[in-house]
Formats: structure tokens, C-alpha cells, sequence
């Protein structure tokens, strides 16, 4: 069971620790983390999916100040149209909301979302970005092409072994097993199915692709410490990402409201929901999922509801009110750890994997 650079994934990245970060979307300021995780041996990623393309050049631009080691950026594959039907209901329902945080009712006039990932893929193809991951779906054929040709390695987020396969076949180097412990949204391609998308538990669902794939496989949710690692790679993974264990890292760029919400969290504390965003992810219960739950509607479709809650998450995080922010988390918010350093999280990982294998 390897831990160092003689794992082949480690080797086809060039990184030391099979340890990947999750790419975070929506979260400030993560260019210090995404560079700190590189420079400790893992593979940091940037959640890229909600940035501007100026804002992605420049954060490109802040990773490389910090770091000369190989990082990802993270993209959505598919974000879709906005579809503005029963907007005025749902605005309705999120306006008692919007009353105690006290900003104003947006109009359907201003509620829209731009397309940006053609915009973002030029950046990463011209900038060279060394891996791009993407969730919600694949990369188109012509999109793929040009990536292949610019000698950058891709990596897709699975939730299940048939979009394992497509990922596979459509030219993917690696693919993330995204398990129902996962915080953060669910990577499922197709939701018309089930409206909280595919959620199998990583034991069942790791091993799973393994059988069915040649790439390589990345294990993720709920894993926060070597143990996880070793589990994960005893399934056939060979490697691990993990995002809510930094998201309290001394260089995380999530709320300070955030992140103490996290610490105060348990492995009860986490639902799914498609109330902030139209799609399914996982977050610690808070005000806002229940008035949501309560009020029994469907949220408008994924970008549309999540561009129109977009003013009260920006609010919340202002006024430092967490019980109306998105509190995105997995399932094993009891191994967290304050302040500590994304150095010290990869080095205690490794420490803890090597005294399990000494133990097996």
C-alpha cells in the first residue's frame, strides 16, 4: 500500500502524496490554500466554477506567486440555461429571508447567469494549467481536443459507475468516485432520475469503478485522516481528495462564520438539499434549509436558484449570520481541526496512514 511517489498517480501528477484538494467552489481567497497544499506534496485545486474570467486569470496568476508545484482549477461542465419558471413564487418564499437579513427583492430582470466556461477553458488552455477537473458532467468532444492538445491532464467527478465509464471513454485521465459522504454539491450528471442526484456510499461505490475503469481512481467523501486514506486505497482507489478537512486549514479562505459552524458540527449535522443552488449538496442544516423545507416548493433549477440566492448567501456572510449561509461539509466534521496548517493536515495524514499499515 503505497503513501510516497512510488504511487503511479502520484508519479503521472508529479506530486509527492496521493492527496488531492477538492476545487471549492464559491469560496474567496483560495489561491494561499490551493498553493499550500502543493507545496506540502498533494495536488491543490482552485474551485473555479462561479469565477469571472479575470478573476480566474488572476488567481492563476496569485498560485503560481506561491507555488511552482502542479495544481488543478475546477470547472463545472455543464451549468445550463436559466429556466425562469415560478420564479415569482419562489421569490416570494425567500423574501421573509431577505426581510430579516434587510436587503431588497431582486427583480426576474436581474437574476442571470453567464455562461463562462468556454471564457474560462481559453484561460486555462492559454495559462497551462497542469490538471482541470470538472463536475456536473464531461467536457465536450471539441472541448476535450483542444485540452489533449495543450498537453493538460483532465480529471471528471463521478457519482456512479456508468458516468465512471463515460468519463473514461471520453478521454479523461482520472476520475474522482464522489461518495454520498461528500460535502459540497454532488457531481451527478443527469438529475431528471432523482432530484438529489445519485448518492452511493464510498465503500460500495470505490471499489465499484475500480472494477470498471483503467484509469486511475480517486476516492472521496468523508475522508479526513489516514485512515481514510488506507481505506481508500485497500478499495482500489489510488489516491484521495478531500475538501471539508481544509476548509478549517490556518489557510482557508472560507467565513470565519463557516468555519466555525463546521466545528460545531457532527456527523448529524449534514443534509442534502437543493435549496441554495437547484442542485443537491451537502451542508450543515441551518435556518435557511428549514424555512426552505418548510415552505414545501421546489427551488427554481440549477443556475437560476442559485443566482438568486446569491444576494442573501453575500449578505449572511457580511453580517456574519452562518444560520443563512451555504455551510457546504461531508460527513466527518468531528475529525476536524482548528487553525492547523495544510502542511501539518498532509503530514499527519501520511503519519497516521503509515501507523494503520504498520498495524494491518
Amino acid at each position: 500500500m503505497h503513501t510516497s511517489a512510488s504511487n503511479s498517480l502520484c508519479q503521472r501528477l508529479g506530486i509527492r502524496y496521493p492527496i488531492i484538494l477538492a476545487g471549492m467552489a464559491g469560496i474567496p481567497n483560495m489561491a494561499l490554500l490551493v498553493a499550500a497544499v502543493s507545496n506540502a506534496g498533494g495536488l491543490g485545486t482552485l474551485g473555479a466554477a462561479y469565477m469571472e474570467p479575470e478573476q480566474l486569470h488572476t488567481a492563476i496568476q496569485e498560485i503560481r506567486t506561491f507555488t511552482s508545484l502542479p495544481f488543478a482549477v475546477n470547472v463545472f461542465a455543464h451549468i445550463g440555461e436559466d429556466d425562469y419558471t415560478n420564479f415569482e413564487t419562489v421569490n416570494d418564499q425567500l423574501q421573509a429571508t431577505r426581510d430579516e437579513l434587510g436587503i431588497p427583492r431582486p427583480t426576474q430582470k436581474q437574476i442571470h447567469t453567464r455562461q463562462i466556461l468556454e471564457e474560462q477553458l481559453d484561460i486555462l488552455i492559454r495559462q497551462k494549467v497542469p490538471v482541470i477537473s470538472t463536475t456536473f458532467g464531461l467536457l465536450s468532444e471539441s472541448q476535450m481536443e483542444l485540452i489533449h492538445s495543450a498537453g493538460i491532464q483532465v480529471m471528471a467527478t463521478a457519482t456512479t459507475v456508468n458516468e465512471a465509464i463515460q468519463a473514461e471513454q471520453s478521454g479523461c485521465h482520472y476520475v474522482v468516485a464522489q461518495g454520498s459522504e461528500a460535502g459540497g454539491h454532488r457531481g451527478t450528471f443527469d438529475l431528471s432520475s432523482t432530484d438529489l442526484g445519485a448518492n452511493i456510499g464510498s465503500i460500495a461505490l470505490i471499489p465499484q469503478i475500480v472494477d470498471h475503469v483503467r484509469i486511475p481512481v480517486i476516492a472521496a467523501g468523508g475522508i479526513m485522516d489516514g485512515r481514510g486514506l488506507v481505506a481508500a486505497l485497500a478499495l482500489g482507489a489510488q489516491g484521495v481528495q478531500l475538501g471539508t478537512r481544509f476548509l478549517t486549514a490556518s489557510e482557508s479562505g472560507a467565513h470565519p462564520a463557516y468555519q466555525q459552524a463546521l466545528l460545531n458540527s457532527t456527523e448529524e449535522s449534514t443534509v442534502l438539499t437543493h435549496s441554495f443552488s437547484g442542485r443537491p449538496a451537502r451542508g450543515v442544516s441551518n435556518t435557511f434549509i428549514q424555512q426552505w423545507n418548510a415552505g414545501g416548493l421546489p427551488p427554481l433549477s440549477f443556475p437560476t436558484q442559485n443566482s438568486l440566492t446569491r444576494d442573501i448567501r453575500n449578505a449572511a456572510a457580511q453580517q456574519n449570520r452562518s444560520e443563512y449561509m451555504a455551510l457546504w461539509a461531508g460527513q466527518g466534521t468531528r475529525m476536524l481541526s482548528s487553525n492547523q496548517s495544510a502542511s501539518d493536515i498532509i503530514q499527519q495524514i501520511i503519519h497516521e496512514a503509515n501507523q494503520v499499515k504498520e498495524r494491518l
